[in-house]
């Protein structure tokens, strides 16, 4: 079981990465609108992150499933869903003349996927502290 805090520790860092990816959408989409950035600009910048950002979330969707914990892979489930969808319709990438029509549903979707990551930065984070107390307070290993 001393494998689990790392375990723990690999899904933090993907799920740190999967909140600050969404946090910088999030942020463009908001210079957006406050005229900091042009549409061309905002494109090519969303455009860059989005697909890591699936391939992200789906290697983290996975690795929940692979490693037995089925409540974690169920709760993340939905958002993979949702991406692939996307993905599969083509809706994936920032559109350069259709930025402006879209901006307040892209943006309230990001805000969304980035409250559902900071819910499970939460759970992950104190799954990780069980997982170290468990492994540091573990009866079988204290030998007296």
């Amino acid at each position: 079981m001393a494998w689990l805090p790392l375990l723990w520790l690999i899904f933090l860092i993907l799920n740190l990465a999967l909140v600050g990816l969404n946090f910088y959408q999030f942020l463009s989409f908001s210079d957006l609108e406050a005229d900091y950035l042009n549409p061309y600009e905002l494109s090519s910048r969303i455009n860059h992150v989005i697909v890591p950002e699936y391939l992200l979330h789906g290697a983290f969707c996975i690795l929940f499933l692979m490693t037995g914990h089925w409540l974690m892979f169920l709760l993340v489930l939905p958002p993979s869903y949702y991406n692939l969808k996307r993905y599969m319709k083509g809706q994936h990438l920032v559109d350069v003349t259709e930025v402006f029509k879209a901006v307040m549903a892209e943006k309230r979707a990001r805000l969304i996927k980035l409250g559902f990551y900071v819910v499970l930065f939460g759970i992950i984070i104190t799954r990780l502290m069980l997982s170290v107390l468990n492994a540091v307070f573990d009866d079988e290993s204290i030998s007296w």
